[in-house]
This record gives C-alpha cells, structure tokens and sequence, in this order.
C-alpha cells in the first residue's frame, strides 16, 4: 500500500471517530507497525500544516485527534451563532396542530386523536420550544399537560392560540369520517 492510501485511512479514521485515537489501535487497523503508522500520521499532519487547510492532527498522549486550526475558530462561532432552522415533518405539524387547537393536552389524548405514538414527535417540539409542559392533569398518573409558547405563536404569526384559524364544522366532519375509514381499514387488515 502507498503512503497516500495509509495517510488517506488515517484521515477517515481520525475524522469518523471524533475523538483522539490511540497510536496503537490506528496501528492494527492498519495492519502496521506503531512507528509506521506515527510517520503515516506525521506526513498527513505535515501536509495539513503546508496546505491552506482548516484541518491539523493534534496528539493527547499518544492518541491522535483530527481538530480545526485555532485560526478558523471565528468563522465557527459565526455558524454557531445563527439561529437554526428546525424543519417540520408532517407528523409534527400535524402533532402542533392538536396541541394548539386542544390545549391543555396530555401526551395519551394527542396519541388518541393520531391513532399513533407521539413520544418522539412530542420531545422534538418541545425541543424546538413551539410546545412545553404547562401543568399536570389531576389523575392518576397525573400526566403532563402540555400547551405552546411564545416562540410558536412567533413562528406562525398570531398573538394567542384564539387567534389560529378555525376549522368549519364541514372539514372537521371531513375529517372525523376519513380517520373512521383508516381504522376500519386496519381493523379489516
């Protein structure tokens, strides 16, 4: 095997693993000696340093870790800084949808209404501050109550949760007979 190829398999190592990686397990991995692999990692260290790279290979205590030169660190906290955009999936839309047109709302009812499990969809929205626990039902149990927050009524552009659109009596009907028909079906199936 070239150099290229031994230096190439560090790189992959080093920058999949994340961590520092021991001398001695890049070694085995690359079926060589500790002292080849060293000069392996010297040379791609050497090369990171000569090229206009963001990259170096640091050692801690003889394991290596792939890291970002000091000298690029601004432009890190730059993207650090901007606010992230969260994407909305249809099952978490559709999950916002019953918390902010039922609210107060127990995890078991918003399961209730979606016919499915909402743990998952329930925690990223809570995650991504539109909902947050709001109280505890009085039963047993007591489970938590959950509402939206002031970033939801940011992000969709109304003051309160009464200024959402309503539904007309005709679509919610539509509704209720279309979720009828998707249970028959699985209960047929």
């Amino acid at each position: 095997m070239k150099i290229e190829e031994y230096e190439a398999a560090v790189e992959a190592i080093l920058f999949a693993m994340g961590d520092s990686v021991e001398l001695s397990k890049i070694a085995a991995a690359l079926e060589i000696s500790e002292e080849d692999a060293r000069r392996v990692i010297r040379c791609l260290s050497d090369r990171y340093q000569s090229e206009s790279s963001g990259l170096q290979i640091i050692e801690l205590d003889g394991s290596y870790q792939l890291c970002t030169k000091v000298s690029q660190y601004d432009y890190l906290i730059r993207i650090a800084k901007q606010p992230k955009r969260h994407a909305l999936t249809d099952v978490l839309l559709e999950t916002l949808s019953i918390v902010a047109y039922r609210q107060p709302v127990t995890r078991v009812e918003i399961e209730k209404i979606r016919g499915v499990s909402c743990e998952h969809a329930v925690n990223r929205l809570v995650e991504y501050n539109l909902i947050r626990e709001i109280g505890r039902l009085d039963a047993p149990g007591r489970p938590i109550l959950f509402g939206t927050t002031e970033e939801f009524l940011r992000c969709f552009g109304v003051q309160s949760a009464d200024d959402l659109p309503a539904l007309d009596a005709e679509q919610v009907e539509e509704f209720r007979q279309e979720a009828q028909e998707e249970v028959q079906l699985k209960l047929d199936i």
